[in-house]
């Protein structure tokens, strides 16, 4: 299930950001994190099963579409269908917004995309 990001899960949304991109600091995170809790544009979003937090996806809302900037899966967890699951609750939950993805999610969203769409 698609959970809003909550101040109180700030250390599990870290954890998985970090996931990401192995560049990141503390201080990268930090302000990631930040800027997903100030900037209404920017939204964080954790998947959650009954396992506890697996996953998370964040993205900037535009006027026409939304880019996802950030996804990751708990790795333990990949290859299970849960990005898939992410991404697809992220289309429907800002429809008819166009889903697009950034330079750091362009990979992980079209595994996920080939799983919509098999080729």
């Amino acid at each position: 299930m698609l959970v809003k990001y909550k101040k109180a899960n700030r250390i599990v949304a870290m954890g998985l950001l970090s996931l990401t991109a192995s560049q990141y600091g503390i201080d990268d995170l930090r302000r990631i994190i930040q800027k997903y809790e100030e900037n209404p544009k920017w939204q964080l979003y954790l998947w959650k099963e009954q396992d506890g937090f697996l996953g998370m996806a964040g993205i900037e809302l535009d006027e026409y579409t939304f880019t996802v900037h950030h996804a990751s899966v708990i790795p333990s967890y990949q290859n299970e269908g849960i990005g898939h699951k992410m991404i697809g609750n992220l289309q429907q939950l800002h429809e008819p917004l166009a889903m697009c993805s950034s330079s750091l999610t362009k990979d992980f969203m079209a595994k996920c995309w080939n799983s919509f769409y098999p080729i």
